[in-house]
């Protein structure tokens, strides 16, 4: 049987990011979290490291969250495989107080909200798909910035990678 579905497993490197374009990543969160009433709202990329988020994390571990996070969806998606689909565009973990949702942004990233379960996916959904698309189009001006650049956050070793993030020095 031919295999209609692209082929999602090679990951290709994360464009090369600089200041202004995590300030615009933050401005749709902060924008999407006030549509939204999501507690939270992060970007990943798909192997799990965070690039930025808005909201409040309280005492959440992000960096083991965005690793969790992130393993859910790609276990996803070859679950998807399985049974016959290309992909599922987004994971649903529903708790009786907060809710996780975890959407495709583009073949690097991942959108991860969190928000309180009476809020109902509905809505993170209805509106996902605005933030989603703004994300989308500053991670593929970064891309264009520098088509030859770009990290694989996989092979790197840090703490904090929004060290990476930092403006460029003339």
């Amino acid at each position: 049987s031919t295999n209609r579905c692209p082929n999602t497993r090679d990951m290709a490197t994360l464009p090369q990011l600089i200041e202004e374009d995590i300030q615009k990543l933050d401005e749709t969160l902060r924008e999407f979290l006030a549509q939204t009433d999501a507690t939270l709202a992060l970007v990943l990329d798909k192997g799990g490291f965070l690039l930025t988020h808005q909201g409040d994390a309280g005492e959440l571990d992000l960096t083991t969250l965005g690793a969790l996070a992130s393993g859910a969806f790609l276990a996803s998606q070859t679950i998807a495989g399985l049974v016959k689909e290309c992909d599922f565009n987004h994971t649903v973990l529903q708790g009786e107080q907060s809710s996780l949702c975890t959407m495709n942004v583009d073949e690097h990233c991942l959108l991860v909200v969190v928000f309180p379960s009476p809020t109902g996916i509905g809505v993170v959904k209805y509106y996902s798909a605005g933030a989603i698309s703004r994300l989308a189009r500053q991670l593929a001006v970064a891309h264009e910035r520098d088509p030859e650049g770009g990290l694989d956050l996989s092979e790197m070793n840090v703490a904090n990678p929004q060290e990476l993030f930092r403006k460029k020095t003339a």
